[in-house]
């Protein structure tokens, strides 16, 4: 380990000036958050701005730290004392393993709690993280956990569709057992939970909107399109990605002799996004859910939790990222289902989607971002501030109305009228590729839902936006 390589804190490491006899807690916490997290190293001997001052009495002082160590962390975790001499100066380096027999509490000053790596910094854990380090003291995750549903109450033909159509054979019950979905009582296990059909546990949803504009509250009006959607993981991965298509135009450009196409986002981009958001995040964060934010420059994918280790995605080096799974069970279930590889390469795998689009700018690179509580990615919409010439913008025109449903129809033929209000019947079935006959029937129900009126005579009238 090189010293003034890692001088400044983080997750992995933290240091203080001296050891502070009167304030234990301000040194012992970053033992229990160690033993809590994944272990790391407490330096004694290096000053806030990174000097390194030295410890005069080393073997004292060290002596001092193991009796506190095991006076005020319990369990006692497994740590080790030992010496360094940088440009002449001795320093203290505790070196704590990562804990087996978690929670590790510090206990003293009249309190009893348990400490976290939240960045470079030890947490105090919260409710849920209390909950998860009793779990992993136990060798256990949510995802394995009995969620107390009896398994005969609930199917599972998502499941059973994708594991037919990724493999070729039949879902049988005993499967169920073996991908650790029910025990051997036949109660669900939570990841069993929230992969039935109808999943009773309610904070697994994903709220999906496409705002209006670049930010959420620009003055411009509500949303063009929201959703919530319930029920199995898959349906929840399935439907998410379905809107996400629904609300992106898939723009092209000519070439010699063909046309190239360009969409605002890569499929395998978002799509890995949302599997990282689903399988990864942290179902002990009672009500928050996953969130898909569509604007016009980009769309952000939020879930609850950040890195597993308490790392900061922002700090660290995507290419390096280890391979930390929350939910091993759920994780090995979208392995086995062809939605994700079991080595932890998502993150790579978003980055590559993007840079491999013939429209992909070294400023539309994904944006990756978590800290103690969230996890979020935002994807840069790839055609944002292209102009769009007339033949461009009929062909997303055209190509929108055929995809999308009722309300992005709707938003396409308001836009059309607010741009020419004196626009003919003729005209628009010309423009949008379509007949007379359904243009009509477009219009006919914007009039009934009161979005749009004639303003004078069929001929010599126009069209007027509500």
């Amino acid at each position: 380990m090189n010293l003034k390589e890692i001088i400044g804190e983080t997750t992995e490491y933290d240091k203080k000036q001296a050891v502070e006899k009167k304030k234990i807690k301000n040194w012992c916490k970053s033992i229990s958050a160690f033993a809590n997290t994944f272990g790391g190293s407490l330096i004694f001997g290096i000053s806030d701005d990174d000097e390194i001052v030295g410890i005069i009495d080393a073997k004292g002082d060290s002596e001092f730290i193991s009796q506190k160590i095991k006076e005020r962390i319990s369990p006692i975790p497994a740590f080790n004392l030992r010496f360094e001499v940088v440009d002449g100066k001795k320093l203290i380096i505790v070196d704590v393993s990562e804990g087996k027999d978690t929670p590790y509490y510090y206990v003293g000053d009249g309190t009893t709690e348990a400490y976290i790596r939240v960045g470079n910094e030890s947490a105090v854990a919260n409710a849920a993280e209390l909950k998860r380090l009793v779990l992993r003291g136990v060798n256990e995750t949510f995802d394995s956990q009995s969620s107390g549903y009896q398994f005969a109450d609930y199917a599972f033909s998502k499941l059973k569709e994708r594991y037919k159509k990724v493999t070729g054979k039949s879902f049988e019950d005993k499967d169920f057992e073996s991908f650790e979905l029910v025990d051997a009582n036949g109660i669900l296990t939570n990841a069993g939970a929230l992969l039935a059909d109808e999943s009773p546990i309610r904070h697994s949803r994903v709220f999906c909107v496409r705002w209006n504009g670049i930010n959420k509250s620009n003055g411009k009006g509500e949303a063009y399109d929201s959703a919530e959607y319930s029920g199995s993981l898959i349906s929840l991965l399935n439907e998410s990605a379905a809107f996400i298509r629904r609300n992106m135009r898939m723009a092209w450009r000519k070439l010699p002799d063909s046309r190239e196409n360009m969409p605002d986002y890569m499929e395998r981009g978002y799509f890995e996004a949302l599997v990282n958001g689903l399988i990864h995040r942290d179902y002990l964060e009672l009500g928050s859910e996953v969130h898909v934010d569509m604007f016009d420059d980009r769309m952000e994918i939020y879930s609850p939790g950040g890195m597993v280790d308490g790392t900061f995605i922002q700090n660290l080096n995507l290419e390096q990222i280890p391979s930390r799974r929350r939910n091993p069970v759920l994780a090995d279930v979208f392995a086995r289902l062809d939605y994700m590889e079991r080595n932890g390469s998502g993150i790579g795998k978003i980055i590559d989607a993007c840079e491999f689009a013939v429209n992909y700018t070294d400023e539309k690179a994904p944006v990756f971002y978590s800290d103690g509580s969230q996890f979020r990615v935002t994807l840069p919409n790839l055609n944002y501030g292209l102009n769009d010439d007339e033949e461009y913008e009929v062909a997303l025109i055209s190509q929108r109305l055929k995809e999308y449903k009722q309300r992005t129809e709707e938003m396409f033929f308001l836009s059309i009228l607010r741009k020419n209000p004196y626009i003919t019947g003729k005209e628009l079935a010309k423009m949008l590729r379509i007949s007379e006959d359904g243009v009509k029937y477009h219009l006919k129900k914007l009039k009934n839902k009161g979005l749009i009126e004639r303003v004078g005579t069929a001929r010599g009238g126009h069209w007027k936006v509500l």
